[in-house]
């Protein structure tokens, strides 16, 4: 699995606590030469050509075409492109074109990712958005009618939008019957403008009553119209979940590119620094520019009820085994204290968060890891 992280915008959306900035222009061009660089030093870490390419950000829609073809071209260079199973781009529906969707399918892209976020015209404005509900039904349309496998973003308890706005934006997003969507709760998370808002009583968090019930429509609608609620947030048709994703949920080793990218590779994890400039000149020096992150066994044990228990298929318990003694011992008697409780059930060896707790799902991995 091979991510690289494209950390520019056209503007910050008052919600985004990623790493990216609207303020970068002028090193568009030097820091996508980077990437290649970087994927060429570190190539030795993935033992075999990638099966899933993710370029996400920021907004890799942003880059003008010849930057976006050089991009593309470096990827195709130092990927086996015959291996990849699935080739995401995020694009922001203001960005889609034909032109830019020919280029993509032209070097093997299949699959785009789009934040379309809410239906509604005075919240885009609202949170920051750039686009427009007209751009993003045009923006649809046009990745449709070029076949790509695609997916689309929802969000749900966003500012001034009660539970009649929220029914209008998933039905109308169900009308279009994506391959693949995926819809958060609205998240206000510190150092974000959104969150300074909220303490400044200028923007009101949805209750915890109102947030369950969008959720719970969220699930009904989204069973009506044929879709597997596979993860916290993500749903698919049949066939269509995505590959990229679901792997890293089950522990599969990936490499991170890019300032602020994250990787698993060889068991251990490994992070760039989200700093731009300083990417950009410690690759081009030839050195590397993460940094380890050496994990003990309880923090490893974490990292798989983390990500596991965030799926339908849950945690393969069968896994302790590989962990000391005194960890997995710790972990049975969380596990156990919370099967009691019905907070999550075994099946098996599938230890598994049920739907109707998803939302809660964080609280209960806290009272899980060791």
């Amino acid at each position: 699995m091979l991510y690289l992280h494209l950390p520019f915008c056209h503007s910050k959306c008052i919600y985004c606590d990623f790493f990216s900035t609207p303020l970068a222009r002028d090193m568009y061009g030097n820091y996508i030469d980077a990437l290649g660089l970087e994927i060429a030093m570190r190539s030795d870490e993935l033992n075999d050509s990638p099966t899933s390419v993710y370029i996400g950000g920021g907004t890799p829609s942003i880059l003008p075409m010849d930057l976006a073809e050089r991009l593309l071209k470096i990827v195709s260079e130092k990927v086996d492109v015959n291996k990849v199973k699935e080739w995401t781009v995020e694009m922001n529906p203001e960005d889609v074109t034909p032109e830019l969707l020919d280029l993509y399918a032209s070097y093997g892209v299949n699959r785009i990712s789009m934040g379309v976020q809410t239906f509604h015209d005075v919240t885009l404005k609202k949170i920051g958005r750039r686009h427009s509900v007209e751009q993003a039904e045009q923006a649809i349309e046009l990745i449709r009618e070029r076949g790509f496998n695609h997916s689309l973003d929802l969000i749900y308890g966003l500012p001034g939008e009660g539970m009649e706005q929220w029914i209008v934006s998933l039905e109308k997003l169900l009308e279009y019957h994506p391959r693949h969507f995926s819809a958060y709760l609205l998240s206000y998370e510190p150092g974000t403008a959104l969150y300074r808002m909220m303490e400044q009583g200028r923007v009101t968090e949805a209750s915890e009553e109102t947030s369950i019930e969008m959720y719970n429509i969220l699930c009904e609608k989204a069973i009506q119209h044929g879709y597997e609620h596979y993860e916290i947030s993500n749903f698919a048709l049949p066939g269509f979940r995505s590959y990229h994703n679901s792997r890293y949920w089950i522990g599969t080793p990936y490499l991170g590119i890019g300032c602020s990218a994250h990787s698993f590779t060889n068991g251990t994890r490994k992070s760039n620094p989200a700093d731009i400039k300083g990417y950009i000149s410690s690759i081009r020096n030839g050195n590397i520019f993460y940094e380890e992150e050496y994990e003990t066994p309880e923090e490893k044990l974490n990292d798989v009820i983390i990500t596991s228990l965030r799926t339908a298929e849950g945690m393969n318990t069968d896994l302790l085994a590989t962990f000391p003694e005194s960890v997995a011992m710790e972990f049975t008697d969380n596990m156990n204290r919370l099967i009691r409780s019905g907070n999550i059930n075994l099946s098996g060896n599938r230890l598994i968060i049920p739907e109707r707790r998803w939302l809660e799902a964080d609280a209960i991995m806290r009272e899980l890891i060791v």
